[in-house]
């Protein structure tokens, strides 16, 4: 099977999404394999002015769109993107996927990721504030919350402990309070989207 790697080499801005959703009419499958939410890709097709941030830009032709478990993703932001191209794409299981083992960004991701710049004074690298950065951590240190957790958010304590143990004492450091559990697990959103009935059948393995 033949592939084709897009790879931005700048800043960003340098044109990735349009020539993806140029390629994607003759690929089978377009896959977002890395990074967040925290860039924008603006497509332009006709007179239909589509706004990306996580979904892959395939997702505009029909083509079959994967987001792959080296992306970190933010439940809330998937949830408010889809909803937002009502009306410009049908977007449904068949054309969209997300991996189960894709790590989430948590809203203490977000506490961390801000904290850490407002402290950072002259160092400050301009971080986006949108949690990418810690989320990106806790995968590579085995703690992640992931897409396939959403199934069993009453079974979550041993994994919840894991990543609670290590947020709670940074957040300390901070002179913040700990992750409020109840409320992390209860808050609505964090439950897989209408458009993906549930991890197993919006699930690119």
């Amino acid at each position: 099977m033949a592939n084709v790697t897009v790879i931005g080499a700048q800043w960003g801005d340098e044109g990735k999404g349009k020539i993806v959703d140029w390629l994607a009419s003759r690929a089978d499958a377009v896959v977002r394999f890395q990074g967040g939410h925290n860039a924008g890709h603006t497509l332009v097709v006709g007179d239909q002015v589509y706004k990306l941030s996580l979904l892959p830009s395939g997702i505009v032709t029909g083509t079959l769109s994967v987001i792959g478990n080296g992306v970190v993703l933010d439940p809330w932001h998937f949830r408010d993107e889809v909803a937002k191209l009502k009306g410009q794409v049908d977007v449904n299981p068949q054309n969209l996927q997300v991996a189960e083992n894709a790590p989430l960004i948590l809203p203490f991701h977000r506490d961390l990721d801000a904290l850490r710049e407002d402290a950072s004074g002259a160092g400050k690298i301009g971080t986006t504030r949108r949690g990418i950065g810690p989320a990106y951590e806790d995968k590579v240190g085995r703690r992640a919350i992931r897409v396939c957790d959403l199934a069993h958010l009453d079974d979550l304590d041993p994994q919840l402990d894991r990543i609670c143990a290590h947020h709670d004492a940074l957040r300390a450091g901070f002179g913040q309070p700990p992750i409020d559990r109840e409320r992390l697990v209860g808050t609505p959103g964090t439950s897989p989207p209408s458009s993906c009935p549930s991890p197993s059948r919006c699930g690119a393995r």
